[in-house]
């Protein structure tokens, strides 16, 4: 089942984009490795783009997991230029990540699941129903390419 997950909508448009566009990207997930691997089984064209993964709950650097900011903070110190964190924008689905990126003075947009109350999302820089409704220039990204 794992193996089958989908990618989220608006995901694969989103990573493309980035990585045409030389913006570098991370994957920070709670997730250990063995299960990152088995969630990525159908979508290996797409997580290649990433520069690095950290995987919260097998990687020995990350001493506490979200809402500390320490898996940001890591994914963060890992690019080659290392990104101040005012740099870096996070995307989240979680309240505790949302938290955690806050705490690492990124800037985060939450595509929260509909049972996330308005209360849990209310810190997020900004909220989406679905990656396709992210709008790159918003944070100084280049725009996707107008079709037509």
């Amino acid at each position: 089942m794992l193996a089958n997950s989908p990618l989220m909508p608006g995901a694969e448009r989103l990573l493309r984009h980035l990585h045409a566009n030389k913006i570098p990207i991370a994957l920070a997930t709670s997730s250990g490795e063995h299960m990152v691997e088995i969630k990525v089984t159908h979508h290996r064209d797409v997580f290649k783009l990433f520069h690095h993964r950290v995987c919260g709950s097998t990687d020995p650097e990350v001493k506490a997991g979200k809402p500390s900011p320490d898996i940001f903070l890591i994914a963060a110190s890992r690019f080659l230029d290392k990104p101040d964190p005012s740099n870096c924008l996070v995307f989240e689905d979680a309240p505790n990540g949302v938290q955690a990126a806050l705490s690492a003075g990124m800037q985060v947009v939450m595509v929260p699941d509909e049972l996330v109350t308005e209360e849990m999302r209310k810190d997020a820089t900004q909220v989406l129903k679905s990656l396709d409704d992210f709008r790159p220039e918003d944070f100084g990204l280049p725009p996707f390419p107008t079709i037509g």
